[in-house]
């Protein structure tokens, strides 16, 4: 009996948070051989501290990264997981990363344009394939509409509505990709500090009255395969603390991390949770 080839092995190019680790045991119950980057300072050593193939890189030494990857055989690579953006300094580029850095230019000076410049590279230069996320872990795209119990009001609409105007002018600026609006007020918006930061900061600027809301979107030029909007039971214990009333995501453009607990966690806060439609 003929037997299907298979699947090729995947490289996670791992960040922090609980997103790599979901990937990697999806990757292995599909039958997939793993092969794990880990970069120094930034992924947590307990990913790969229970067998799992990898090798430690500076997080400026591409060269060094696509040799392992390629020594190990992986021909599907996913980006997955936050990674705090270094200075120059701290960086140390080699040659690779250096020719990337020149290929952007001063646009490195954003995210998703150096995230989309690192893609063209792996796929154009290197011969990788780079896949999404949800090519792997469907089930973490945010779907539309009330995803807990608890629901918006009118006012809550119109915040979020406001908050999601605001996150996608930034996103066009490639400087964040949210907002925390209160009635109205913009309280907050996503720089370099990233979610969690920004909203410990607007805690201390929220009005009387009905607390504010997050909203995260995807930014307008965004490739779907690097750094999406991600929220997870941090995000909803973080927005709690900051007295907000509840969470926007857009819906097709961002992830839920662990979505039963994330939820489970929204409700409990009595925050509702809802996946935004893009315009």
């Amino acid at each position: 009996m003929r037997r299907d080839p298979a699947p090729a092995k995947l490289g996670v190019l791992a960040g922090a948070g609980d997103l790599p680790a979901r990937l990697i045991a999806a990757a292995r119950k599909d039958g997939r051989d793993v092969f794990v980057i880990a970069f120094e300072g930034h992924t947590p050593p307990d990913l790969v501290s229970g067998g799992v193939d990898h090798a430690w890189v500076r997080l400026g030494a591409a060269g060094a990264a696509i040799k392992a990857l390629k020594k190990a055989g992986a021909t599907d690579l996913v980006l997955a997981g936050a990674i705090r953006r270094p200075g120059l300094k701290e960086l140390r580029p080699d040659l690779t990363a250096a020719r990337i850095l020149a290929k952007v230019g001063a646009a490195a000076l954003g995210d998703d344009n150096l995230l989309r410049a690192i893609v063209k590279v792996l796929e154009e230069e290197q011969g990788f394939r780079v896949l999404a996320v949800e090519d792997i872990l469907p089930d973490l795209l945010v779907p539309s509409g009330l995803l807990g119990r608890h629901a918006p009001d009118d006012e809550a609409r119109a915040d979020m509505t406001r908050a999601a105007a605001v996150a996608r002018a930034l996103g066009r600026l490639d400087v964040g990709q949210g907002a925390v609006v209160q009635q109205g007020l913009v309280l907050a918006v996503e720089a370099l500090e990233g979610t969690d930061a920004m909203l410990e900061r607007c805690a201390g600027l929220r009005r009387d009255g009905p607390g504010g809301v997050l909203v995260k979107v995807r930014k307008p030029q965004q490739d779907q395969r690097a750094d999406l909007p991600t929220v997870g039971v941090a995000t909803v214990n973080a927005a709690a603390a900051a007295g907000l009333r509840g969470i926007g995501v857009e819906a097709g453009g961002a992830l839920i991390v662990d979505p039963d607990d994330t939820i489970a966690a929204a409700d409990a806060a009595g925050l509702f949770l809802v996946g935004l439609d893009p315009p």
